[in-house]
């Protein structure tokens, strides 16, 4: 994927993610990385991915 398909693609997310609003938006995550995650074979190719997103998002306790 070449960067202007990325920034075209976050750009949709975002714009999908203020139409959904707030309220909304954990419904839309949780389907879309589902749609995503089915497109791969094996779970062992997912599974780094969530782990990688994890520690990024990760600030510590709360």
């Amino acid at each position: 994927m070449t960067d202007a398909d990325l920034d075209q693609s976050y750009s949709a997310v975002c714009e999908a993610l203020a139409h959904v609003g707030e309220a909304g938006a954990p419904m839309f995550l949780s389907m879309l990385c589902l749609s995503l995650m089915s497109r791969f074979d094996r779970a062992d190719e997912v599974l780094p991915l969530i782990a990688n997103a994890l520690a990024q998002s990760d600030a510590g306790p709360a």
